[in-house]
C-alpha cells in the first residue's frame, strides 16, 4: 500500500507509469507523450505553476511549468522526458505499477518517470510557501529516447541560470557522458555479371577493408589518452548493406557505423579521423572508392565541478545521504549537452534501479523519496 501523504512521489510515479507514453519515432503508432503532458500540466497547474505547452511537432508536446519567485534570485531548471521505450517486449503488464520488496515495477519506473515524479514533487513542495526569489521551471519534455527535440523546442524560449537533468544514476553525481556521431560509409563497386570477374568490381569485398581498419582504428583509440571519468571515446559498425542477387557483382556496399565521442572530440574531429583510414585505403587497396555522409550526431558533456548547482546539490546529498555522493560519469548521452551547450551550468542527478529499456524495469523506493529531499532542499537552496 502506497502513504496517503499528500504529493507523494510514489503514488504520482504509479499514475504516470500507467499512462503509455511511447515514443512513436521508436515504435510506430506508439502513444506518445500528449496524455502524460496533460496530466503533468494539470497536476502542476493545480499547485500554482504556470504552464506552457509546446507542440512544434504535432501530437508530440512539450510541457514548461514554472513557479515566478519574489524577484531579485535565480531560475534553476528541472528536466525530465516523458517519454519510454517499447512496452512490446516487457515481461508483464507494463503499464501497471507493481510494489515488491522495496522497488516499483513498470515500464518508465526507472527510465526516466521517477525522475519526472521526483522533480514535481519537490519543486511543489519548494515552492508551496512562495518564499523563493528566484524561479523554478519543470521542462517535462518529449522525445529524449530518439532525437530530444523537446529539449531543443524547450531552449528555443526558454533559459536558466543552471539545470539539474533527473535521469536516473543511482543517486550518484554525474558530472560527464560521452557523446556520439554517426556516419554511412558508401563503398562504391562495379556491377557485373558473376561469370566476367574482368568486368566486376566487388563493393562488398572492398567493404571487408575497411571493416579490418575500423577494428584497427578502435584498438588505437583504446590505447590511446583517456577522459578521467568517462575513458577512451570507441568506434563500431552498426548496419550494412549490400549486393541485389548472387549472380551479380555488388555495386554498393553501404556500412553505418557509430563513433562515441568523449570531451574535446567532436563529430568534425571524427570525420577527420574517418577520411584519413579511407584516403589510405584508397591509396593502398586497388578500385577502393568511397562516399563519407555524417548522419546524427550529438556532443559530448562535461559539468563544471565548481558550478553553484554542482556544489549546491552535492552538499545536499551528503546531507540525505550521510556521506558524500559518488562522483561518475556515464557512457550514454543525454539532454545534459544540449542544455551545456545553451550556456546553461547542469549536471545529472536521479534515482537507483535497474532495467532501463529490459524487459524488467524497477526504481527503488527509498532512493526516489531520497532524490525527492535532495532536489526539494537544492531546489529552496539555489533559488532562495
Amino acid at each position: 500500500m502506497l502513504p496517503e501523504t499528500p504529493d507523494d512521489p510514489a503514488r504520482l510515479l504509479a499514475r504516470l507509469i500507467s499512462i503509455d507514453s511511447v515514443n512513436p519515432d521508436l515504435v510506430p503508432g506508439g502513444a506518445g507523450e500528449s496524455v502524460i503532458a496533460d496530466f503533468c500540466g494539470a497536476w502542476l497547474a493545480a499547485r500554482g505553476f504556470e504552464i506552457h505547452s509546446l507542440d512544434k511537432r504535432s501530437g508530440r508536446p512539450s510541457l514548461v511549468a514554472i513557479a515566478h519567485g519574489t524577484g531579485g534570485g535565480r531560475t534553476l531548471m528541472l528536466n525530465g522526458h516523458l517519454d519510454t521505450v517499447s512496452l512490446a517486449d516487457y515481461d508483464g503488464d507494463p503499464l501497471d505499477p507493481r510494489i515488491r520488496d522495496g522497488r516499483m515495477y513498470g515500464r518508465g519506473a526507472f527510465d526516466m518517470k521517477g525522475g519526472i515524479a521526483a522533480m514535481m514533487v519537490a519543486a511543489a513542495r519548494a515552492t508551496a510557501h512562495g518564499r523563493l526569489r528566484g524561479d523554478v521551471l519543470l521542462a517535462c519534455v518529449a522525445d529524449e529516447e530518439y532525437g530530444s527535440s523537446g529539449t531543443e523546442e524547450v531552449l528555443e524560449s526558454f533559459t536558466a541560470d543552471a539545470a539539474i537533468v533527473t535521469e536516473p544514476s543511482h543517486l550518484e553525481v554525474t558530472l560527464a557522458h560521452k557523446g556520439f556521431a554517426w556516419f554511412d560509409v558508401e563503398i562504391e563497386g562495379r556491377a557485373a555479371h558473376g561469370s566476367r570477374p574482368e568486368l566486376g568490381i566487388d563493393a562488398i569485398a572492398k567493404a571487408g577493408h575497411f571493416l579490418v581498419a575500423l577494428e584497427n582504428l578502435g584498438r588505437r583509440l583504446a590505447e590511446g589518452p583517456a577522459h578521467p571519468l568517462l575513458g577512451t571515446g570507441t568506434v563500431h559498425a552498426s548496419v550494412i548493406h549490400g549486393g541485389e542477387e548472387p549472380s551479380t557483382y555488388p555495386a554498393h556496399c553501404r556500412i553505418t557505423l557509430e563513433r562515441r565521442t568523449v570531451p574535446g572530440e567532436s563529430a568534425d574531429s571524427v570525420e577527420r579521423e574517418l577520411t584519413a583510414v579511407l584516403d589510405d585505403l584508397t591509396t593502398t587497396v586497388p578500385d577502393f572508392r568511397y562516399r563519407l555522409t555524417r548522419g546524427v550526431h550529438r556532443d559530448p558533456f562535461e559539468a563544471d565541478t565548481e558550478a553553484d548547482v554542482v556544489r549546491t546539490l552535492t552538499h545536499h546529498a551528503e546531507q540525505v545521504l550521510g556521506h558524500p555522493p559518488v562522483v561518475r560519469a556515464e557512457p550514454f548521452w543525454t539532454d545534459c549537452a544540449l542544455l551545456d551547450r545553451a550556456g546553461i551550468p547542469c549536471l545529472l542527478f536521479g534515482a537507483d534501479g535497474e532495467g532501463a529499456h529490459a524487459a524488467t524495469e524497477y526504481i527503488d523506493l527509498a532512493s526516489l523519496d531520497r532524490l525527492t529531499d535532495i532536489l526539494t532542499a537544492t531546489i529552496t537552496d539555489f533559488c532562495s
